[in-house]
C-alpha cells in the first residue's frame, strides 16, 4: 500500500523566473487528503463563527504580529517565486495592513449590515436580520502577486467567520511555506485557515469540497471555474482578465500623462490586473506625448544581474513572455512602429522585456484586444472625445481604465461613458486605494459576483438571514374581508 500511494503521488518541478532553471517542487495533496484538510476546517469553523467578531479581531491582530516576525522571509520567498519583483517586497506590509485595516474596519460594516424595524408593506410585522457566514470559501489564486492576492479575499471572509482554504497558482508557491509557519504560531487560526499546494487538477477538488470560492485568473480558466461551481450550485466570484485604456486629451499635462502611463503599464513588468495596455492619444499632442513617453521608458532600468537594483524584473511566467512577443510580432506584421523596447530576451536564463512603446497601432492587432501583461505600450490617435470613448470600450474587457485631461472635470466627464469597474481620473493605476472603502464590479468579461472591495468585500461571504414577526394576532383565512 505505501509503494502504490507514493507513486501516485504527484510532483511538479517549479521553475526559478531569474534563472529558468526548476529549483523546487511541490507535491499536491491527494483527493482524500484534501479532503481531510478541509473536514478539519470545517470542525474548526464552528467554534471560529460562533465566536464573538471581537475574538476573531483578537486573533487576527496576533497572526498581524506573527506576520511582522516573518516579513523578512516571506519577503523573499515571495521575491524568488517572481523574479524580485518590487510586489513581493511590498507583499508583507500590504497583508499586514490588510489585516489591521479590517480589524478595525469590519466592526462598523457588520453592524449597518444587521437590520431591525418594521415592515413597510405590513407595519405589524417586526423584523430582525442574522448574519450566518459559509462554512469554507475556496480561493484559488494566481501567480502575479503570490502572497498579496492569496489572501485578498480569506482575509475579510475570515473576519466574517468563514474557515478558508486557499490554492496558490503552482507557478508561485515558495511562499507558502514561511506563511504556513506564521499561521501555525497563531493555533485558533490554524484551525480555520490552510493552504494547499497544486495544479489545475488540485482547484478543480478544491470546488468539490467547498461552500462558496474566490478565483482570480484569466477568462478562459474563469469560465471553466463558473462552469464546475454551477454545477455543484455554490456562489463564485471572479476577477479575470483586463485591457485597461487610458485616454489623454489634448488639454492634458503631457509630461505627467506619460510618468503617469509609463508607471501603469510596465510596474512589475506589466503583470498587474489594472495595468495600463491601451493608450488614446489626442492626435494634436500624440507626437509630443509619444517623445515624452520614450524618453522616460529608456530610462527605465531592468534588475538585472543586481536585484537589489533597477525597477522591473523578468516575465514570472515563461509561457506570458512567449503571449507578450506574439502579439509584438502580430502588431508588426500588421504595420505597428516600435520606437524603443522590444521582444523579450534571456538573460541568464530569465526572460526579461525593455518598457517597449508603440505607434501606428489599431484595433485589428491582438496587442490592441486581448490582454497583453507585459510591459508594453501601445499609443493610438484618436480625433473626438467620441472616439477616444469608442475605442476604450471597444474590448471586451472592463476591469479598469483612466483619463487624463487639463482639468479634472473633463476627465470625469469622459470617465464616466468608460464602461469599466474603477475609473483612474489624472493619473493610473490607483485601484489599490478602494480595498476597504468602495465597492465596484466589472463590467463584461472582466469578472463576475459582488464587489471584491468596499463593504461587499467582507458582507458576501455572509447570508442573510431574516426573522418576522407578527406583532398582533394571525390572519384568519375564514373570516370575511
Amino acid at each position: 500500500m505505501g509503494v502504490a500511494a507514493s507513486v501516485e503521488r504527484r510532483v511538479l518541478p517549479i521553475r526559478n523566473p531569474r534563472t529558468g532553471q526548476a529549483d523546487y517542487q511541490i507535491t499536491p495533496p491527494t483527493a482524500a487528503e484534501l479532503l481531510d484538510i478541509c473536514r478539519r476546517l470545517r470542525e474548526g469553523q464552528k467554534a471560529w463563527g460562533a465566536a464573538s467578531l471581537e475574538h476573531r479581531i483578537q486573533v487576527m491582530r496576533q497572526w498581524a504580529e506573527r506576520l511582522k516576525a516573518h516579513s523578512a522571509e516571506l519577503a523573499e520567498a515571495d521575491s524568488v517565486d517572481t523574479g524580485y519583483c518590487a510586489i513581493s517586497r511590498m507583499s508583507p506590509g500590504i497583508v499586514i495592513g490588510n489585516v489591521l485595516g479590517w480589524s478595525s474596519a469590519a466592526p462598523n460594516i457588520l453592524e449597518r449590515a444587521r437590520l431591525e424595524g418594521r415592515s413597510s408593506i405590513m407595519p405589524n410585522i417586526a423584523f430582525s436580520t442574522e448574519l450566518r457566514p459559509y462554512p469554507l470559501l475556496g480561493v484559488i489564486s494566481p501567480w502575479n502577486a503570490p502572497l498579496m492576492l492569496s489572501l485578498i479575499d480569506a482575509v475579510p471572509a475570515l473576519f466574517a467567520g468563514c474557515a478558508v482554504i486557499i490554492k496558490p497558482s503552482e507557478v508561485t508557491p515558495r511562499f507558502v511555506e514561511p506563511l504556513m509557519r506564521s499561521i501555525a504560531e497563531v493555533p485558533e487560526l490554524a484551525s480555520v485557515l490552510s493552504y494547499v499546494v497544486g495544479d489545475a487538477q488540485t482547484g478543480q477538488e478544491i470546488i468539490e469540497n467547498v461552500d462558496i470560492l474566490c478565483f482570480t485568473g484569466s477568462v478562459p480558466n474563469g469560465r471553466k471555474v463558473a462552469e464546475a461551481c454551477a454545477k455543484r450550485f455554490i456562489p463564485v466570484f471572479l476577477e479575470l482578465g483586463g485591457k485597461d485604456p487610458v485616454i489623454v486629451t489634448e488639454t492634458a499635462d503631457l509630461d505627467r500623462a506619460a510618468t503617469a502611463v509609463l508607471r501603469g503599464a510596465v510596474f512589475g513588468t506589466g503583470q498587474v490586473c489594472f495595468s495600463v495596455e491601451r493608450i488614446y492619444v489626442h492626435e494634436k499632442v500624440h507626437d509630443a506625448f509619444v517623445d515624452r513617453l520614450v524618453k522616460k521608458a529608456e530610462q527605465v532600468v531592468l534588475n538585472y544581474p543586481d536585484i537589489a537594483r533597477g525597477h522591473i524584473g523578468p516575465f514570472v511566467f515563461a509561457r506570458q513572455a512567449e503571449i507578450v512577443d506574439a502579439h509584438l510580432d502580430d502588431a508588426v506584421q500588421k504595420g505597428a512602429t516600435i520606437l524603443t523596447g522590444g521582444k523579450s530576451q534571456n538573460l541568464g536564463g530569465g526572460l526579461y522585456m525593455r518598457p517597449t512603446v508603440l505607434t501606428n497601432v489599431t484595433h485589428g492587432m491582438k496587442i490592441m484586444k486581448e490582454e497583453t501583461f507585459g510591459p508594453v505600450m501601445p499609443v493610438m490617435k484618436y480625433k473626438t472625445e467620441e472616439e477616444a470613448v469608442r475605442l476604450a470600450n471597444d474590448t471586451i474587457y472592463g476591469l479598469s481604465a483612466a483619463v487624463i485631461a487639463g482639468t479634472e472635470e473633463e476627465a470625469r466627464r469622459i470617465g464616466k461613458q468608460i464602461k469599466a469597474g474603477t475609473i483612474t481620473l489624472q493619473d493610473t493605476f490607483l485601484t489599490l486605494a478602494k480595498t476597504r472603502d468602495v465597492e465596484s464590479n466589472a463590467f463584461n468579461f472582466s469578472g463576475m459576483g459582488g464587489a471584491r472591495t468596499g463593504p461587499g468585500s467582507i458582507t458576501r461571504f455572509l447570508r442573510k438571514q431574516a426573522f418576522l414577526t407578527n406583532t398582533t394576532q394571525p390572519a384568519d383565512l375564514t373570516s370575511a374581508t
